[in-house]
């Protein structure tokens, strides 16, 4: 079997090491894992591992493509244990599952491939109408968010949308970059709204660590508060009394989810004084 590990922890632990040499990647070969990316840290020129590159010797292609042919092949070898492993449980599972869905939770999340929200929530296939995006955001002129709102909430009947950030969210953490970041400025400037929204709160926070999970937490907060503008969310909230709309924050330190106690009836009466939608 072929696999990828970065070798970055004597680099990393070692400040005069890191001072005194250049990282170079290499390919090399070991009897547990034939293939493993590593960083190594002799003194010559970094080699970079692409197409366009002359340096790149026809043996290390050969073991990039076959490490890419053994984790694309090692997803369906996933697939089909995980298919086994449903039907030993319950024989029926898939017949189920493919009588339609009716899932109780719409949940917008980040995209960021730590945070899986069947995992993390315990929920299980059909639990859950999943759409994310890079740091969860719910913008009105976004029509693929806005048509995942709709479908989850006039058709699937959903009953409760859940907004969910992260700490240590890169999307938030760019935002606060005062630099220009090319196309992602027009997504950025949503987060950055943010802060200008909160920025007496933020700025009184002297420690930059705190400052910024704090904006991660009102991001969460002013994405509810985009979901309560919806027609869809108004709409449906006067005829069935339901979905409702929560706030939550992952933590990689510990595992666990911080509800931010969004008070869901106080944001729809506030917002309907200016986005009454439900005439």
């Amino acid at each position: 079997m072929f696999s990828i590990r970065l070798g970055l922890s004597p680099l990393l632990h070692s400040s005069k090491q890191a001072s005194s040499a250049l990282p170079r990647l290499a390919l090399h070969r070991t009897t547990t894992t034939p293939l493993r990316l590593a960083i190594s840290t002799a003194n010559t020129t970094p080699r970079r591992f692409c197409s366009s590159h002359s340096s790149t010797s026809e043996k290390d292609r050969k073991d990039i493509t076959m490490y890419l042919q053994e984790t694309h092949d090692k997803v369906f070898e996933n697939n089909k244990s995980w298919a086994a492993e449903q039907v030993a449980k319950d024989p029926d599972f898939f017949k189920k599952l493919s009588s339609g869905q009716n899932p109780e939770y719409l949940w917008i999340g980040c995209s960021d491939s730590r945070i899986p929200a069947e995992q993390i929530t315990g929920l299980q296939p059909g639990d859950a109408f999943v759409h994310r995006n890079i740091a969860n955001l719910v913008c009105n002129t976004d029509l693929n968010v806005m048509s995942v709102i709709e479908y989850a909430v006039k058709h699937l009947k959903v009953k409760h949308i859940v907004v969910c950030g992260h700490y240590g969210c890169g999307g938030v953490k760019a935002a606060m970059t005062p630099k220009d970041l090319g196309l992602m400025n027009p997504w950025l400037r949503n987060i950055r709204d943010v802060y200008r929204l909160h920025e007496k709160e933020l700025d009184a926070i002297p420690d930059e660590e705190a400052r910024y999970e704090r904006l991660v937490e009102l991001n969460v907060y002013e994405q509810c508060r985009n979901v309560v503008k919806t027609a869809a969310l108004q709409q449906s909230y006067a005829e069935n009394g339901f979905p409702v709309i929560h706030g939550w924050v992952f933590n990689f330190r510990d595992g666990l989810l911080k509800d931010l106690n969004v008070d869901f009836q106080t944001i729809l009466k506030d917002i309907q004084k200016i986005y009454n939608l439900t005439d």
